[in-house]
Formats: structure tokens, C-alpha cells, sequence
């Protein structure tokens, strides 16, 4: 007869097979037993398509696309099981059907830790996010919180896969934890536009309707990309005054509404993870139109939103140009900023401070084609030395360093 855990995970990727799931799996810092206890059950390549362990900072690094605030955390768990399910969807070639987990943990070492033990683990997948911690109470050895770290892995991604499929028969995999010990949960639910387009199937699509004015009545569809919008693309990691403060002065300059674009994809960085969406538009009220798009660079979002007037920094303008975005490539860069030009009506661009200096986008060299579209706000006109990331830096610097 096979021993309970066995036997459980043996259900468990029998109901993964049976629902036809790819999975790939991330572990850094703890938990990796149990990407090995799945791929040493029979069967197991029927559902897992690759596991990961990146242990080392820079190699997780080097799969997120640089460097993370935190190692240990929710954010960073999420970020890479978003990686992991778009390797899924990339290898299998159908999003439906990926699945993306991983677990972050920060366990008992060969010296005595000062912060918690905690892991954190995450399940992306097309229709959801899930996630969930537990602080554990020290005072184990490294293997019996290994032992956990994999349970806790294995029971969140059975639990998430569940929610998912309501009526598929999923096992209910033990979890032992200590009294005091509790396994805090979240999960958020996509709509069926933001899977479109987490799948590729929408380029864009409007998530939050405009409040457009008498004076700015919209020139085309409300609903689609239309020609001749006033768009200003970012992260908003969160959004801010400034923000707000360059979207009113971009609409008295182009005398239309502006609105704003969110794109889930970046360059050589993990999609937004539905949970991160939704953080990042909460700041957003109704009556701004706000885009949620896969556009990861200006080029895709000219293309998408033809003959738009894009808003932007001044450290987003000199970006347009860079090689370094481009691969390192001078003559990818010459090309793209050519075809560029060509689609978009203009840009209204914003001065920023920079490492204590004021920089002043007018001055910054850039080929003529895209210097002529340009509309440059002064500094007498807009100047806020306010950035979405020194915003993160002391939000963090006032956070548990367990969190």
C-alpha cells in the first residue's frame, strides 16, 4: 500500500493529467521537495512540464529580469509563478491549460535568524492568482521546515487548481502546522477581458470607462482603440499626484481627454499578475478612462492605438532612442524610432528630476523625426520631484521586514 503523502500526490497530479494542466514550478529558499516528490511519482510528465529552483539572488534575478526590493515575500512569489506560467503557456503553447507555482521561504540556517521563518507561495494561472503565507513559529530543524515548505507548496496549489475547476475531484493534502501557525490566503478571480488579454487574445481593452467632458467629447468608439487618442502609457507602481498633474496639463495642451494605459507585458520581465492589476487600477477612480493593454514597448503601443499623442517623462523619452533597449543594437533602435515616428500624431513630454537635477527633455538628443512630434512642457509649467519608486522605497523602509 502507498504511504498517505504518496498517495495523495499521486491523486493530485492524476487530477492535474485528467484536466489536462502543464505546470512549471519555481522554488527558491525552501519548498523544493516538492517539485521533487511530483516529478518522482509515476505519471508526473503527463502534468509537469519543468521545475525551477533559481537559490542564488542573482539568479532569481536573471529569471525576473532584475533585481527584487525583497527575496522573501508575497510580490516576489507572485512575480515568479506569473514567469513560470508563461513559460507553461510558451512551451505548451495553449494558456488555458498552464499553470504557474512557486514558493519563496526563508528557513532555519546554520546561524540563528533575527527576522521570521515565513514561506509564501503563488498560482497563477489563467483564470486566477492565489496566493498564501505562513509565518512559522521557530524552533524546527531546516528539514522538518523543508517538509512543510513542500506541504504548504503542494496543499496551495491543489486548493488554487481547485477553485479554478469546482467540480473536479482534487485531494485535500495535509498541512502541520502548529496551533499558532495559520496559512493566510488570497485569490482574485480574473474577468474574461483581462484573461483575453493575459492570453493574447486582446490587444488592449478599456477596464475603466471614462467621464469624458462636453469640451473633449470622444472622437470615435469609447469601447476600442480609436485613432487621434490622448494616451499616457506607464506602470504606476503606485500612481501619484504627478501623474495626475501631467494628465490635466497634457489635455490643455492637446485639448482632448487624456487616458491612461497599463500594459500586463515588459521587456524582459514578468507579466503583472492579476492581484498586481488590480492594486495598481484601485488607485484609479471612475471617470478616467485607463487602458489595460500587452504593449510592451512604444512601438507596440503605437500600433495599437494608431496616430495617438502619447505623455510621457523625460527619462521615458531618452529611452526611446537607446540601444540598450534594443538588444545593444544602434541600428534596431534607428528602425524602431523611424517606424514610430510614422504612427503617432505627437508626444507631450514632461522634465523629471534625475539624481538631484532637474532634467530637461528639450535638451536631450534624439533624431529628428521623433524631436518633431515633440510638444516639451517646461519646467515653469510642470515641475514635481515626486517618482513612483522613491514612493515604494520609503513605503517599504516603514514595513516589517516579515512581510
Amino acid at each position: 500500500m502507498k504511504p498517505h503523502a504518496e498517495s495523495g500526490v499521486s491523486d493530485l497530479l492524476e487530477a492535474f493529467a485528467d484536466l489536462g494542466l502543464r505546470l512549471v514550478l519555481v522554488s527558491t529558499g525552501g519548498g523544493c521537495e516538492a517539485i521533487a516528490r511530483l516529478v518522482a511519482t509515476p505519471g508526473a510528465s503527463r502534468s509537469v512540464v519543468e521545475g525551477l529552483v533559481p537559490y542564488a539572488t542573482g539568479s532569481i534575478d536573471r529569471l525576473l529580469g532584475g533585481p527584487q526590493e525583497r527575496y522573501c515575500c508575497q510580490q516576489t512569489a507572485r512575480r515568479l509563478a506569473a514567469v513560470a506560467w508563461q513559460r507553461a503557456a510558451a512551451i505548451t503553447g495553449e494558456p488555458a491549460t498552464a499553470i504557474g507555482a512557486a514558493v519563496t521561504a526563508s528557513l532555519a540556517t546554520t546561524r540563528p535568524k533575527r527576522g521570521n521563518h515565513r514561506l509564501h507561495v503563488a498560482v497563477q494561472s489563467l483564470a486566477s492568482t492565489a496566493t498564501a503565507s505562513v509565518e512559522l513559529v521557530k524552533g524546527r530543524t531546516r528539514g522538518e521546515e523543508e517538509q512543510i515548505a513542500a506541504a504548504a507548496f503542494l496543499r496551495v496549489l491543489a486548493d488554487s487548481v481547485g477553485q479554478d475547476h469546482p467540480t473536479a475531484s482534487l485531494p485535500k493534502l495535509p498541512l502541520p502546522l502548529a496551533t499558532a501557525e495559520q496559512l493566510v490566503s488570497s485569490r482574485l478571480e480574473a474577468a474574461d477581458p483581462w484573461r483575453r488579454v493575459f492570453a493574447g487574445e486582446l490587444s488592449a481593452v478599456r477596464v475603466i470607462d471614462p467621464a469624458l467632458s462636453d469640451r473633449y467629447p470622444p472622437p470615435g468608439p469609447p469601447d476600442e482603440p480609436r485613432e487621434g487618442m490622448l494616451l499616457f502609457p506607464g506602470s504606476f507602481d503606485p500612481l501619484h499626484e504627478g501623474h495626475r498633474l501631467m494628465a490635466r496639463i497634457a489635455e490643455e495642451v492637446a485639448e482632448r481627454p487624456a487616458e491612461f494605459e497599463l500594459s500586463i507585458t515588459n521587456v524582459d520581465k514578468p507579466p503583472l499578475d492579476y492581484l498586481e492589476i488590480d492594486e495598481r487600477l484601485s488607485a484609479f477612480h471612475t471617470g478616467q478612462g485607463v487602458w489595460l493593454s500587452r504593449a510592451a514597448t512604444f512601438l507596440e503601443k503605437a500600433e495599437i492605438f494608431p496616430k495617438a499623442t502619447f505623455v510621457m517623462g523625460a527619462d521615458t523619452y531618452a529611452r526611446l532612442a537607446d540601444p540598450a533597449y534594443y538588444h545593444g543594437s544602434a541600428d534596431a533602435a534607428k528602425r524602431a524610432v523611424k517606424r514610430f515616428a510614422e504612427r503617432v500624431a505627437g508626444l507631450i513630454i514632461f522634465g523629471r528630476e534625475h539624481d538631484g537635477e532637474f532634467v530637461d527633455p528639450s535638451t536631450l538628443p534624439m533624431p529628428k523625426a521623433v524631436r518633431g512630434k515633440a510638444y516639451f512642457v517646461s519646467a515653469r509649467e510642470f515641475r514635481m520631484d515626486i517618482s513612483s519608486s522613491d514612493i515604494r522605497r520609503r513605503e517599504l523602509a516603514c514595513e516589517s521586514p516579515s512581510v
